[in-house]
């Protein structure tokens, strides 16, 4: 009997060994470490339906990422989801994709132009299918404020009391001089309604640093770039780049309204003095900024997305890499972003249900 039964009890702790094997493996990691890729620039993020979709820019197409881990974007399912008609005033420069779900449909706001910078301006995709990955993307056109045609960039939707609101960075006229924050209200996801509003522009100096150094280019542009808005309990605060991503002084800035103000109003918005996100020497992390926000999982943690650059100098370039860590809220219900945590510091992965 002995021997009858000696194979089988060999075989049922291969099976017992293979399946804890394959339960560790199934078991996602406790933390990671920055950045989530190594390369990846003005990084989105939206949380739906149990999933993270992300994208950055790429310049000549569109592509998203589907996970549920978000720490382990590395390993996600990505596909280029559109690619310009070569020849387009869209098929080049293709700039900071956002993905928006409206009205029961998937947006795809970007920014592109025909390889002339003068002409970059914003246009939006539509998905009627519930996965952004799967049905046919459309072109639905360019997004401008009629008879005020001017260039864009950095495009983000927001819905304020079932008013949805476009928000970008854009020229006051048809030279680069600087970049202002505009907002519009929206008739549709695709359609903007009335003018737009300037809320904000470069006024301190932290917000002042881009010498261009560039005889094709001005000499200096003041940039305010990137808006993206938070919503907390009675306050909405407009978190913006500010300075030219070229330089290492690159940092987030913040306005905030009350809940109850007109936001088309730029007098409802104050600006704080100081940026609410910079650069962190001691960390070898340089000029952070163009982010995102989002939720963990079970809806407790809020994070921050950004990129940032490696060591100094690196510019506009393909060393900005996509990075997150969790913020969390002062007393007054002010967002505290602390400073960029250094690369290879291990940190908890988003808080899951």
């Amino acid at each position: 009997m002995f021997k009858f039964f000696k194979p089988l009890a060999v075989i049922t702790v291969l099976l017992l060994n293979a399946t804890t094997t394959l339960h560790a493996q199934s078991v996602p990691p406790k933390t990671f470490t920055n950045p989530i890729l190594p390369s990846g620039a003005d990084p989105w993020i939206i949380h739906k339906d149990g999933h993270y979709y992300y994208t950055n820019t790429q310049g000549n197409r569109l592509s998203i990422w589907k996970t549920k881990n978000i720490a382990d974007l590395a390993n996600a399912e990505k596909k280029t989801v559109w690619t310009p008609t070569a020849g387009t005033l869209y098929s080049r420069n293709i700039w900071a994709p956002e993905l928006h779900f409206l009205q029961n449909k998937w947006y795809m706001y970007f920014a592109a132009d025909d390889g002339k910078n003068e002409n970059h301006r914003l246009y939006v995709l539509e998905n009627a299918n519930p996965d952004p990955l799967k049905g046919e993307w459309t072109f639905k056109g360019k997004l401008a404020v009629e008879g005020d045609d001017k260039w864009a960039i950095d495009g983000s939707v927001f819905n304020f009391k079932g008013q949805l609101y476009l928000i970008w960075s854009g020229w006051e006229g048809d030279v680069n001089v600087q970049q202002n924050i505009y907002i519009c209200k929206m008739k549709n996801p695709y359609t903007l309604e009335g003018k737009r509003v300037k809320l904000s522009s470069s006024d301190y100096d932290w917000e002042k640093h881009g010498d261009l150094n560039d005889p094709s280019n001005p000499p200096h542009v003041n940039v305010n770039e990137g808006p993206e808005v938070l919503v907390h309990n009675n306050k909405l605060f407009l978190i913006y780049s500010a300075s030219g991503c070229w330089t290492d002084h690159y940092a987030l800035g913040m306005l905030t309204a009350s809940a109850s103000s007109n936001v088309m109003d730029p007098a409802s918005w104050k600006k704080s003095p100081k940026p609410v996100f910079e650069g962190s020497k001691q960390n070898s992390v340089y000029a952070p900024g163009h982010n995102s926000f989002f939720k963990s999982p079970d809806g407790k943690q809020d994070w921050i997305l950004y990129h940032a650059n490696p060591s100094p100098g690196c510019g506009c370039g393909g060393q900005r890499s996509p990075r997150m860590q969790q913020f969390t809220w002062t007393k007054d219900g002010i967002p505290d972003f602390g400073i960029p945590v250094s690369t290879g510091v291990a940190l908890t992965v988003p808080s899951s249900k």
